[in-house]
């Protein structure tokens, strides 16, 4: 009989857990998602908590007082800081206060959630994010004193910035991280492919003539280095007849959308790699320009992104807007490329082989 798996999930970040479960599902195991929160981006979800002061207005006015700064600033590039990986810990005695008092508020809908649910009846319990449902992970040390195998599956942010929890990195069977820079941020960690299935009904608009339509879609424009692309795009027009496609702040649907409408896409400038924008853009047949983390190009020599830095976007950039089979050519390669890697059924055969479950 095949696992029971269970993921748990601040949010279905960019799609990854809900990509993972559904993966799982084809495969014939029963696999569920629970996020914390509530869906964002109009994306889809499984099972909902929706618990409060996750990301709120009320929880971000207390970061920004209590969580040290460095754990809250997403930037482009990162350097590996001196402790790896970094270890979470309150920043301050406040911190730790609220935290603890945000466990106890969360502790009756989260139990109700774990009776109704039966989540203590799974066998593997993946972390997608790195967290259980409290941050003094009791649950999760419930379930791996009872012999459940605990997997974490890291994103983004969470291991760069937040760092491990210590007491689920102990706990951990198996780390795994779909970006590739964070390779270097722990000594035990495993690079899966971002796990990507492109929605149903999503293809390529028919662009409106005229002008080369570029876009850049930044959730965090520190994150991305957006205004040093969005500059590179503007001087760029001047010369040639190009016009930037802004996608941001928009339901997620809205944004493939316009998305689909774009002949090229920039993703982001830095050391960090590229992300699921890239992914949603290559799937639709439209060439990327993107940073690559350290290394990746000799990893994947095959991948079909054009790589850039900080100083040669317009240089990358000049090729795709002055000749239509270029941009054609590299889309197609694109297409191709992404069913090769990203396939969410190979990355979760991949996960469980690592785990041995």
């Amino acid at each position: 009989m095949k696992a029971k798996i269970l993921h748990i999930a601040p949010f279905n970040t960019a799609g990854v857990p809900l990509a993972l479960v559904n993966a799982e599902q084809r495969l014939g195991y029963e696999s569920r998602l629970v996020i914390l929160g509530k869906p964002q981006q109009g994306r889809a979800s499984d099972i909902s908590l929706s618990l409060p002061f996750l990301d709120s207005p009320v929880t971000r006015f207390a970061k920004e007082r209590v969580t040290p700064a460095e754990r809250r600033e997403i930037m482009h590039t990162v350097t590996p800081p001196a402790e790896i990986p970094v270890i979470w810990r309150p920043g301050t005695f406040a911190e730790r206060v609220l935290i603890g008092m945000r466990d106890i508020l969360w502790k009756k809908a989260v139990n109700a959630a774990i009776t109704a649910h039966r989540f203590d009846t799974f066998d593997v319990f993946q972390l997608d994010g790195g967290l259980g449902f409290f941050r003094n992970s009791r649950f999760i040390a419930a379930m791996h004193r009872a012999g459940k195998t605990i997997i974490c599956c890291y994103t983004g942010s969470d291991l760069r910035t937040r760092g491990v929890i210590p007491d689920i990195d102990r706990m951990s069977a198996l780390n795994v991280t779909v970006e590739y820079d964070h390779l270097r941020f722990h000594p035990d960690i495993h690079y899966v492919a971002f796990p990507y299935e492109p929605p149903a009904g999503v293809v390529r608009s028919s662009a409106p003539a005229g002008a080369v339509r570029v876009g850049h879609a930044p959730t965090n424009r520190k994150a991305k280095g957006s205004d040093r692309i969005i500059a590179a795009v503007r001087e760029l027009a001047a010369e040639y007849s190009v016009q930037l496609v802004l996608i941001e702040n928009m339901p997620f649907t809205e944004a493939l959308r316009l998305k689909s409408t774009c002949d090229i896409f920039i993703d982001q400038i830095g050391n960090l790699g590229f992300g699921i924008n890239s992914l949603e853009a290559l799937s639709m047949g439209i060439p990327v320009l993107t940073s690559l983390a350290p290394g990746y190009g000799r990893h994947y020599p095959d991948h079909p992104f054009v790589p850039i830095t900080g100083e040669d976007i317009k240089e990358r950039l000049i090729p795709l807007l002055t000749s239509r089979d270029a941009r054609e050519n590299l889309g197609r390669r694109g297409i191709d490329w992404v069913k090769k890697h990203h396939d969410p059924v190979a990355v979760a055969e991949r996960i469980h082989r690592l785990a041995g479950v």
